[in-house]
C-alpha cells in the first residue's frame, strides 16, 4: 500500500491592522474563556490599533488566521497585551512564535524592560517563563472565575 504524503502548512507571522479586527476578535472569543473577563472587546482592539508603538501581529497557517498577538512599546518598554491562538491550533508552536516575535521585534526597537500579565493558574505561564520571564507583581483579586472565585493577575518582566 502507498502511502500519501501531505504537507503541513508553512506559519506566517505578519503585521496585521484594522481589516483583521474580525479574525482578531474570532481567535479572542474561541481562545479565551469568558468567565474570566480576559477578552477585551472589539471597540478595545479598534480603539488602542491606531495608536503610536502599538502592534498586532497576525498568525497564519496556509493564509488561515490562526493565532495573533498585541503589543504596545513605549520608550525603552514594550508589554504583550494579548495573546491567542485558536483552541483547535494550540500545540503547534504558534504561540510560541508569536512570543518570539514579540520579544525579538521588542528588542529589536530598543526595549530593555518588557512586560506581560497573565491569570494566575493559566498554562500559558509555562509558555512566558521559557524564556526568561519572571514574576514582577501581583494583583489581587483581579480575576473572577466562573465558581465565583477570584484570581490574581501576576505581571512578568524579562530584562536585557
Amino acid at each position: 500500500m502507498a502511502t500519501q504524503e501531505r504537507s503541513s502548512p508553512t506559519l506566517v507571522l505578519r503585521s496585521g491592522g484594522a481589516r483583521d479586527l474580525d479574525n482578531v476578535m474570532k481567535i479572542m472569543t474561541a481562545a479565551f474563556p469568558p468567565c474570566f473577563g480576559e477578552a477585551w472587546t472589539r471597540s478595545q482592539c479598534s480603539g488602542i490599533l491606531p495608536m503610536h508603538g502599538v502592534i498586532l501581529t497576525i498568525a497564519e497557517l496556509g493564509r488561515n488566521p490562526v493565532g495573533f498577538s498585541l503589543v504596545r512599546a513605549v520608550a525603552d518598554e514594550a508589554e504583550l497585551l494579548l495573546l491567542a491562538v485558536d483552541p483547535a491550533e494550540q500545540r503547534r508552536g504558534i504561540g510560541q512564535a508569536l512570543l518570539d516575535e514579540f520579544i525579538a521585534g521588542a528588542l529589536a526597537r530598543g526595549a530593555h524592560r518588557l512586560h506581560l500579565e497573565v491569570r494566575d493558574g493559566n498554562p500559558a505561564i509555562t509558555l512566558y517563563r521559557a524564556p526568561g520571564f519572571s514574576p514582577a507583581g501581583r494583583r489581587r483579586n483581579y480575576y473572577l472565575g466562573p465558581d465565583g472565585a477570584a484570581h490574581d493577575a501576576v505581571t512578568l518582566l524579562l530584562t536585557s
